[in-house]
């Protein structure tokens, strides 16, 4: 656990020197929230506000996960990396180092967003809902983070990462549950939206509002973490740079 809190505390300093990158990271969510969530006239929810919060908080996770491959390619190309991996510590928790940090900074994210949701009329849940929605978070930014940054193992520049990045990120967001609900959407996008694992976080913080815990769907979104971690550092104990 001191090898992956190092890794750690490297990453979350230099995050926290480069401000610039803070806000740039806020300014889509908070733009959706704002634009979409206030603008856009809806048939089937008196309340859009409430009803895409959750879509707009995982967006943010989704974002912060996987703009972490970057930090990944970054120590690539600095030659970081193959230092990294000659050090007596463990190759994984190089991975479980970055899985840390990226998870941390989408919940620091998210947290802005949830209180610029509620500045803007959103519902607030209780304390025990915002926590389950912040756990729910963790489990899907561990989920995206671990598979970020594995990919970014086998990428050579940061063009190559962001062509990833904007192929992967914005069609796992809009064949989601985030805009709109199953019920009004076309019979083909459906059954895509509801095996989405980012409806799966949506739907779990969403049925929050109404008090249920949705077990199948935060079952779904753990079973596919551990899945994806365990996957992620056996590459990471084989690979060579």
């Amino acid at each position: 656990m001191k090898d992956i809190l190092y890794y750690f505390e490297r990453d979350m300093l230099r995050w926290i020197r480069g401000r610039i990158s803070v806000i740039s990271a806020l300014i889509m969510p908070a733009a959706w929230l704002i634009f979409v969530g206030l603008a856009l006239p809806t048939t089937f929810s008196e309340h859009y506000i409430d009803f895409i919060t959750p879509g707009i908080l995982v967006l943010t996770m989704l974002g912060a996960s996987l703009q972490g491959g970057s930090l990944l390619i970054f120590d690539k190309i600095l030659g970081f990396l193959n230092k990294f991996l000659a050090l007596p510590s463990s190759r994984e928790s190089i991975l479980l180092g970055k899985i840390l940090f990226i998870t941390t900074r989408g919940l620091i994210q998210a947290t802005v967003i949830l209180v610029l949701a509620w500045a803007l009329g959103a519902s607030l849940l209780s304390p025990a809902g915002i926590l389950l929605s912040y756990g729910i978070l963790a489990l899907f930014g561990i989920l995206l983070s671990a598979f970020s940054t594995t990919i970014a193992l086998y990428l050579s520049d940061h063009d190559s990462y962001a062509a990833f990045n904007a192929m992967v990120s914005m069609p796992l967001f809009f064949t989601s549950s985030a805009l709109m609900p199953y019920s009004v959407m076309p019979s083909w996008l459906a059954p895509i939206a509801y095996w989405n694992p980012v409806s799966f976080a949506i739907d779990a913080i969403r049925s929050l509002q109404e008090g249920v815990l949705a077990w199948t769907r935060i079952g779904g979104l753990a079973v596919l973490a551990a899945l994806v971690v365990a996957f992620c550092v056996q590459k990471f104990r084989k690979v060579t740079v």
